[in-house]
């Protein structure tokens, strides 16, 4: 059970069972069971699940999320994207082999203003801008950093 979403899980269900204060703390308690991972790994967990300090304690849900969203998807697009092309109401992202579906999840998770939607094939994402958007406007908002 090595996966980032088992981790992440396991995370959630320590920082939810008991206050926790540091991440070198977290990174203890993941070792007791059966997670041995880095500082940055927790820290890179962290972030990615919208979890932030509530005075002491680290929380989750009550740290509004939509910050980390955005990161992730400029991460995600600055990981991913091969090439960004916008072709009237429309942008293509070529992305590697098998990584459409994590930037096509990334832009409508991001709910991107001027982005309609987006459609994922294998290497491919095509992004639907709205009417009343500009493609180089939806495109700028994918790639700030």
């Amino acid at each position: 059970m090595t996966t980032t979403a088992a981790r992440r899980r396991a995370i959630r269900a320590l920082i939810e069972k008991q206050p926790i204060k540091s991440q070198s703390e977290l990174v203890e308690m993941l070792d007791d069971v059966g997670f041995a991972v880095t500082q940055a790994t927790v820290s890179r967990d962290l972030y990615a699940m919208g979890a932030g300090k509530n005075g002491e304690h680290y929380v989750l849900g009550e740290v509004p999320d939509t910050d980390a969203i955005t990161r992730q998807l400029h991460q995600t697009v600055a990981d991913w994207a091969r090439a960004i092309i916008p072709s009237g109401n429309l942008i293509v992202i070529h992305t590697p082999p098998g990584a459409g579906q994590v930037v096509a999840a990334a832009v409508d998770a991001a709910h991107v203003e001027g982005a309609v939607g987006s459609v994922a094939g294998d290497d491919t994402v095509l992004v639907v801008v709205a009417e009343d958007a500009t493609t180089g406007d939806v495109i700028e908002r994918l790639r700030m950093e």
